[in-house]
């Protein structure tokens, strides 16, 4: 495959994931500011630091209101990581690479496109936002099932599911990061009241509460939930499933081009950073330092299968 059809079908689905993850963070910050209403606009500030657009943010606006982070994250077209933003950009890829799609998926593209900026011609109002966030959640879904339901398992099939799970996995450390870093108001909250719901809103906002009922005995609590997300293969947002994931896409490109490249090692070693480990321990190493070097590494990581596959031609 061309590298430049190889890095459309992965930037498409990088963009799609992000689409809805912003959603997802947008949905976190609302949730733990309700919460917190006498302090709603440090929450808000907190989910625009995690979401590495603050250079951004801070030239359009002089502070960190609902109604100016909501806009900017959903629809601003200053900001290159808005809703709008990269649903444009992964339609633009889904055109350049428009022969490698099924119908189906194209199609499902370009009404997601199509629904969204009609959603978003207008700004959000507080009060609509949930019901924002749960179409632009539906609409990734529907793109994904046009993937899994019609296109061939080749290396097309492990360009797309690579940035998914590259996207996903950054998304995943930066949720967690809101929480635990950004959100928690004192050390002095660690494991009281406050802290759990917190906590628990977060599942709500990765749709990950009944999973996790399901899955794990106990209540809801910081450790339970943090190993949840970070090391239970079972949950597929989880770090671990993605690790593994990303790792047997790669596998896959390996064996169809009979080269094992760079890539595939930064991978092996990503995934060993999260199997066999103990919650306890990554809580003592500092769980803002260890998600901080999670999305450091899946950064270059990405920028590797770049090099390596020769997107840039």
């Amino acid at each position: 495959m061309l590298g430049k059809t190889a890095g459309g079908l992965f930037w498409m689905f990088r963009y799609l994931e992000r689409a809805e993850n912003t959603a997802r963070l947008c949905e976190a910050g609302f949730r733990i500011a309700l919460t917190r209403s006498n302090n709603a606009e440090s929450e808000w500030r907190s989910v625009i630091a995690t979401s590495a657009v603050q250079p951004a943010y801070d030239a359009r606006h002089g502070d960190y209101s609902a109604a100016n982070v909501i806009d900017f994250l959903l629809r601003d077209s200053a900001n290159s990581s808005s809703v709008l933003s990269v649903m444009k950009s992964a339609r633009d890829n889904a055109r350049l690479v428009r022969t490698a799609l099924t119908t189906e998926v194209w199609s499902a593209v370009n009404e997601t496109w199509m629904v969204l900026n009609d959603l978003l011609k207008e700004p959000v109002a507080e009060t609509e936002l949930p019901t924002v966030l749960a179409s632009i959640r539906q609409q990734s879904a529907l793109v994904r099932g046009a993937l899994h339901g019609t296109m061939l398992r080749n290396d097309m099939y492990d360009f797309a599911r690579l940035g998914t799970f590259i996207e996903r996995m950054d998304s995943t450390a930066r949720i967690l990061d809101v929480k635990y870093y950004a959100l928690l108001p004192a050390a002095s909250f660690v494991g009281s009241r406050l802290d759990n719901v917190q906590w628990e809103t977060l599942l709500r906002s990765v749709s990950a509460h009944r999973s996790y009922r399901w899955a794990m005995d106990g209540d809801y609590t910081a450790s339970g939930i943090a190993e949840f997300l970070i090391l239970d293969r079972r949950m597929p947002r989880s770090l671990s499933f993605c690790a593994a994931q990303i790792v047997d896409n790669l596998g896959f490109l390996a064996d169809d081009y009979g080269a094992r490249l760079p890539s595939h090692d930064m991978s092996e070693t990503l995934r060993a950073r999260l199997k066999d480990r103990d919650i306890d321990a990554i809580f003592e190493e500092g769980l803002h330092e260890f998600l901080g070097s999670i999305i450091d590494d899946t950064a270059a990581l990405a920028g590797q299968i770049e090099q390596d596959y020769r997107f840039i031609n």
